[in-house]
């Protein structure tokens, strides 16, 4: 029975977060073919499918362009496949007992047939279409919602989010908690718990707590954490798996040209700081563990399904401006992949042969599957899955 509720309460967590995050990736999928489709449309070219999802159609119809539109079976992605996509010495490689050659008016809606400014627009417009999300999605919100600001310019020591299978939630600290001393040390700011926390990575800390005006103590030993010190070197930090609570917030609301103008920044300000933040990876000043993937997507998901539709919307903002960045990685098969060979024809004047494309896609599928893995891994570290399956089977 112990095992039942234990899997029931895990199934539940999954419906929960469930919905929220596959209805954040149809819109985002969706919007990035969108741009690709959009694109394809204005210069001429044949789009044969859209789809949102892979596998069997559930739903399609088809329009008057003679596009069909359909929603698959695995809700996990999606695609547009446009008329004339493979090179036709590929096509007729691959078809030999099928393939004719295109006659003139289909050279005409073909896409590999399409200057090489107009494929690069095409492929670039699926990322950039995510960024101009992003900017849509923050002027709505500054315009209807306000901008949020603190009335206390300093965070007060109280829990805001707590991060899944951080020691902070393995300790059980809630939203609202109040840190008022850590180790027989007052604390008065968020700051102070900070530098604490900071300088104990692995030493077990008394925290006095007030939760619902009632005190408590907890015991909490930091987890760890690296980071580059002032002279580059890596160094081991403490870390507890909090942020503050911005306390009681005022919110001012933007005109409209104001808070697109606030849209276009932020979205500025998000792309520099993950393009930051890969970079420190590159060089060992963050640590890998720090990469999530779809599992951790779908969590916080839920959590800020949770907290409200302005907090949903900022969330698909933030998740858009990933997609559109991660799809820009010269990584083929992606998009980046797609423009990097687009570079490279420009630069030889004729494109790659057939043989170098496939060899690159194939290193692209190795690249993106083994990155798949690893952040899957990582969220089921993060997530504590393991403990779970241990506890469950023993």
């Amino acid at each position: 029975m112990e095992l039942f509720f234990a899997i029931q309460d895990k199934l539940s967590f999954l419906w929960e977060i469930g919905i929220p995050f596959l209805a954040a990736l149809t819109i985002l999928v969706f919007i990035h073919e969108l741009g690709h489709y959009m694109m394809a449309r204005w210069c001429g070219v044949r789009v044969e499918i859209f789809s949102v999802g892979f596998g069997k159609e559930l739903k399609g119809w088809t329009d008057k362009n003679g596009t069909r539109w359909k929603i698959a079976m695995i809700p996990l992605g999606g695609y547009v496949k446009m008329f004339g996509e493979v090179e036709p010495a590929e096509a007729k490689h691959t078809e030999e007992e099928t393939w004719k050659p295109l006659t003139s008016e289909e050279r005409e809606v073909s896409f590999y047939h399409k200057p090489l400014l107009q494929r690069t627009a095409i492929v670039f417009a699926g990322p950039l279409i995510n960024f101009l999300f992003a900017i849509f999605a923050y002027s709505i919100l500054f315009s209807t919602f306000g901008v949020p600001t603190p009335i206390n310019d300093t965070p007060l020591p109280v829990v805001g989010n707590v991060s899944a299978g951080s020691a902070a939630a393995d300790a059980g600290l809630k939203r609202g908690d109040r840190i008022i001393r850590i180790d027989n040390e007052n604390i008065s700011f968020f700051s102070d718990l900070q530098r604490i926390v900071r300088v104990s990575p692995n030493r077990p800390l008394k925290f006095e707590i007030i939760r619902a005006n009632a005190p408590l103590i907890k015991v909490i030993t930091p987890g760890t954490r690296s980071r580059s010190n002032s002279t580059g070197e890596n160094e081991k930090v403490g870390f507890l798996g909090i942020s503050a609570d911005v306390g009681e917030l005022k919110y001012e609301r933007q005109n409209p040209l104001i808070a697109i103008w606030m849209g276009v920044e932020r979205t500025y300000f998000l792309t520099a700081r993950l393009l930051e933040f890969v970079g420190e990876i590159f060089v060992g000043r963050q640590s890998t563990d720090e990469l999530g993937g779809i599992l951790r997507i779908a969590q916080i998901s839920g959590q800020v399904a949770e907290m409200g539709i302005e907090y949903y919307l900022s969330f698909l903002a933030v998740l858009s401006v990933n997609l559109g960045l991660i799809n820009l990685f010269p990584i083929p098969l992606l998009d980046g992949g797609h423009l990097a060979f687009y570079l490279i024809e420009a630069i030889r004047g004729r494109p790659l042969g057939p043989t170098a494309q496939e060899y690159g896609l194939r290193f692209g599928l190795v690249i993106v599957i083994a990155l798949f893995v690893f952040v899957t891994w990582n969220d089921l570290v993060h997530l504590k899955f393991f403990e779970f399956i241990t506890n469950v089977l023993g």
